[in-house]
């Protein structure tokens, strides 16, 4: 007997409770995994999994029809020391459920998890997955990148985030660039040496003052920061290295290989990439999906944030519950009417949808 939105919100809710009961840092999700998984096989599905990545296909899969990815991540931040409350302690208070990783992104979880048991209960012309993910927020290697070696290839994903159930349609990319620049040392009471640091900072002005030339409507500049500067090892000893680290926000008119160039170009320093892995995501207006997002009310806009979809080499948007200003602070909450409309808008906006 198919279930209604009441008794799956009601669900829904019960099983974020669970997950913030239990601690799921990234690279320590196996308790959290372990009950999800077990949470799964009660409604009667049958999951996969590697690693502490789960994963569930819709009962009538095909693979003469396409294949739409649900995806959201389980592991947490550690808590700032500012929360006033026990951060792995459900507590609802004024229709607010708090609690680590409420917001960022269990409720993203466990709405998509059951738009999933919504949406299977009848056919539809897609295939269905439900993939929960690890070590999203250190965008390690053992979570969705290694679950999509495992898993269909999908030809459209949502992914799970706190963005107010508005769709978000494209991502700024990351790179991490370790920069040295190398001087020699020499005793500072006297004219000697070359004072790394005085070269440093001479790229360091080119990373605060440059700007790209292509500009992304709904993304905006390239942004770069330096996050980290270290140097020297005693006050009269001129330092013969400094190294600092850029943090490098890519919008989608460059890859992460192409700003590497162009920065190495126009920089004396040492440069080193700790990745080109997370690139910047945009996908079409024209998207079926989207399209019926927009008709619905919701606004399509460019994150600033980096999410799984940096990962994925096919259409997604990033679409969930809750608010990303929320994420990563103390006393972290989701208003339960987030979870419930969530549920709603995700079968809404799947429910008979042509890819």
């Amino acid at each position: 007997m198919a279930q209604d939105i009441d008794e799956l919100y009601y669900e829904a809710v019960e099983l974020l409770k669970k997950m913030i009961s239990i601690p799921s840092f990234s690279r320590e999700e196996n308790e959290v995994a372990d009950m999800i998984e077990m949470y799964i096989r009660a409604k009667g599905h049958l999951p996969s999994r590697i690693g502490n990545n789960i994963w569930i296909k819709s009962p009538d899969y095909s693979e003469t029809k396409p294949t739409i990815l649900l995806n959201s991540h389980i592991d947490t931040v550690k808590p700032v020391s500012a929360w006033t409350k026990n951060p792995f302690e459900p507590v609802i208070d004024d229709n607010r459920l708090y609690g680590l990783g409420s917001n960022d992104a269990g409720a993203s979880v466990v709405s998509l998890l059951h738009a999933f048991f919504m949406l299977t209960e009848k056919p539809q012309d897609y295939n269905l997955i439900f993939l929960a993910s690890c070590e999203e927020e250190v965008s390690g290697k053992n979570g969705v990148e290694l679950a999509l070696q495992s898993i269909p290839q999908p030809n459209f994903a949502i992914v799970g985030e706190p963005t107010g159930m508005n769709p978000a349609v494209a991502e700024k990319g990351l790179m991490v660039l370790d920069c040295t620049a190398h001087g020699e040392s020499g005793h500072a009471a006297r004219n000697e040496g070359i004072n790394a640091i005085y070269k440093a900072l001479k790229d360091i002005e080119w990373f605060r003052k440059h700007e790209f030339a292509d500009s992304s409507d709904l993304l905006g500049p390239v942004k770069m920061t330096v996050t980290m500067i270290s140097s020297g090892t005693q006050h009269n000893v001129v330092p013969d290295t400094c190294s600092f680290v850029v943090d490098v926000r890519s919008n989608e008119c460059y890859s992460n290989q192409e700003l590497f160039e162009i920065i190495n170009k126009y920089t004396d320093c040492e440069v080193k990439p700790r990745s080109f892995r997370l690139n910047s995501s945009k996908i079409a207006l024209e998207n079926p999906f989207v399209q019926r997002a927009i008709i619905a009310g919701l606004e399509p806009y460019g994150s600033p944030t980096l999410s799984d979809q940096a990962l994925m080499n096919f259409p997604s948007v990033k679409m969930g519950p809750g608010e990303s200003a929320r994420s990563h602070t103390a006393d972290e909450y989701i208003i339960l009417d987030e979870i419930r409309e969530a549920i709603e808008y995700y079968f809404k906006l799947l429910n008979g949808l042509i890819i």
